[in-house]
């Protein structure tokens, strides 16, 4: 039996951006987890979405290192960090998503415990205007003002740029200097969580996602995080039979010990449709 156990422990949440009010209620209601507010803690310097700072990993590795910085920065053995990415959705390709990871890191014990909720609940898009009225129009499409939106001069620009604009006259007013400076102006969603409610509850999202992969403990070591740790493709087609790139099976496996599952059809499907497959559908 384990004697692993997380209640009672500080936890640093790696934020700069208010992600702690979602994250921190729910690991102290549902882990006994006690969090610890940031005070000086630059997140952005690991990458942002206005660009001036590329993200040079991807997101799971830039949670880690997010982790690792603030754990050893306050003197935490255990961290949590959140990271999201916004694009077309990997299979509905004309919808926009939200792919966000959250990862419990635990220093001491060199264990980690990680989620992920990919989700078209968002209001992520950009688009270049030439009047106010356009960027009025396209303003009240993103949800502003409870979302917040950026502006540059360009797309991808970080020349002229202005970030957390939350206002009808802030709006109105930069858009009019864009106007006058550039003629045209580049109005996009501003996706850092404080200003994207929408965004902020698919946070919260994952860390329950995350409670729940924690709770499940390996049936051997009794160790958290008995999860899903890779998947197996090969769900037959359901005209011809043969295997095609959609999951057969998931990998459930103990990151402590060797012990692992094999949970064939975890999306209760015996066959997929002909549309995906590589031999009907070339």
């Amino acid at each position: 039996m384990s004697s692993y156990d997380l209640r009672g422990r500080k936890v640093v949440i790696a934020t700069m951006h208010k992600k702690e009010q979602v994250i921190a209620p729910v690991l102290e209601r549902e882990l006994g987890l006690e969090p610890i507010s940031l005070t000086d803690f630059d997140t952005d310097k690991f990458g942002t979405f206005s660009g001036e700072i590329e993200r040079t990993k991807d997101p799971l590795e830039t949670a880690r290192m997010k982790c690792r910085a603030a754990g050893e920065h306050y003197g935490c053995s255990l961290a949590v960090a959140s990271e999201g990415s916004f694009g077309p959705h990997p299979s509905m390709f004309f919808a926009p998503a939200d792919d966000e990871f959250i990862l419990l890191l635990d220093l001491e014990h060199r264990l980690e415990f990680k989620a992920r909720v990919l989700s078209t609940e968002t209001n992520f898009g950009g688009a270049l205007h030439s009047s106010w009225r356009e960027v009025e129009k396209f303003a009240r499409t993103a949800l502003f003002p409870s979302h917040g939106l950026i502006l540059r001069d360009a797309q991808n620009s970080t020349e002229a740029l202005v970030k957390g604009i939350d206002t009808w006259e802030q709006l109105e007013k930069e858009t009019e200097n864009m106007l006058v400076k550039y003629g045209q102006v580049f109005v996009e969603t501003d996706m850092r969580a404080m200003f994207n409610p929408t965004r902020m509850k698919i946070i919260e999202q994952a860390t329950f996602k995350l409670v729940e992969s924690i709770k499940r403990t390996c049936p051997k070591c009794q160790v958290p995080g008995f999860d899903v740790t890779s998947a197996r493709p090969g769900l037959p087609c359901e005209m011809c039979g043969a295997p095609t790139r959609s999951t057969q099976a998931h990998i459930i496996s103990c990151q402590r010990c060797s012990y692992y599952e094999i949970k064939e059809y975890p999306h209760n499907k015996m066959h997929e449709s002909a549309m995906y497959c590589d031999w009907c559908n070339p």
